[in-house]
């Protein structure tokens, strides 16, 4: 593409940055849009995400993408926040605007695209989350959102999966979420199958060969198996579920839909499906699939 005065910059803030997707996304879809735009990761010190927000700013940056560790040490540097991020407490997509930049998150409206692509639904299901830290959390806020019919958080420490479900219950005013520790499993009715995602980051390359759970017996209550690692492709915990017989799927579609709804958001252009699908594949060859 053509570089000039008029190109407009996008970019991610974390560390590390040097292994991200975000810019085959991004410069993919710029480039098919026809989008006079460039991204590019920025390697953030720690104790310098105020002075990234306001040099960002001052350099007339369009956008940026946040990741780990900076999701929501960045907020009291926005201008603005979304209520989806308020609600959640973190924040990976920052929109510019007269004064400053607005945080929002696209995790989770990611997550609920590319369950939607691969043909997972959300609502009146029944869902397992593995995990009790903050994408559980946020993930719980997703479910009810979408109208799940009950939630049960496992965790290998209760306490931590008790406190998100009293966190989350307070913000919905209802008994919507339950925790049980993950030996605790055999609680759950006999009959019931579930939908379970995998919110920890047991499995993640180089670590293939770990899971949350080994027990054949608890996968077979799984129907469908979610795991939002996308590194390994296929993780433990998925082979465990399609060896009991249910379908999994890994985070590598939630890692594109939020990209995609963060580039929505920063040119206000919709990204239609088999665009979608274009820069999918291309991501794919980009990981040697």
């Amino acid at each position: 593409m053509k570089i000039d005065g008029r190109t407009r910059v996008c970019g991610l803030m974390g560390n590390p940055v040097e292994h991200t997707m975000s810019p085959v996304i991004h410069n993919t879809l710029a480039k098919a849009m026809g989008e006079n735009l460039v991204y590019v990761p920025f390697h953030v010190p720690q104790g310098c995400v105020g002075d990234a927000v306001r040099g960002a700013f001052a350099l007339n940056l369009m956008g940026m993408n946040v990741t780990v560790p900076y999701k929501s040490e960045v907020i009291p540097h926005l201008q603005e926040l979304d209520p989806l991020a308020r609600q959640i407490g973190a924040v990976n997509t920052l929109v510019r605007t007269g004064e400053g930049f607005k945080g929002y998150n696209t995790d989770m409206p990611g997550l609920r695209r590319a369950m939607e692509s691969d043909g997972v639904r959300l609502e009146g299901e029944k869902v397992l989350i593995l995990g009790a830290g903050g994408v559980a959390r946020a993930v719980a806020i997703l479910l009810a959102q979408e109208r799940a019919s009950q939630v049960v958080i496992l965790n290998r420490t209760k306490e931590r999966a008790q406190k998100i479900a009293e966190e989350v219950n307070g913000l919905l005013g209802r008994a919507f979420v339950r925790a049980l520790s993950l030996t605790e499993y055999e609680q759950l009715p006999g009959e019931e199958r579930y939908l379970a995602i995998q919110a920890t980051s047991l499995g993640m390359y180089p670590h293939t060969e770990e899971a949350v759970l080994e027990d054949e017996r608890f996968y077979r209550r799984i129907h469908t198996g979610y795991d939002l690692i996308f590194n390994p492709l296929e993780t433990r915990f998925m082979k465990r579920v399609r060896a009991a017989g249910g379908k999994a799927f890994c985070g590598y579609k939630m890692l594109l839909y939020q990209g995609i709804i963060a580039y929505e958001l920063w040119t206000g252009r919709p990204v239609e499906d088999p665009l979608a699908e274009k820069v999918y594949g291309e991501m794919l060859r980009q990981m040697g699939r």
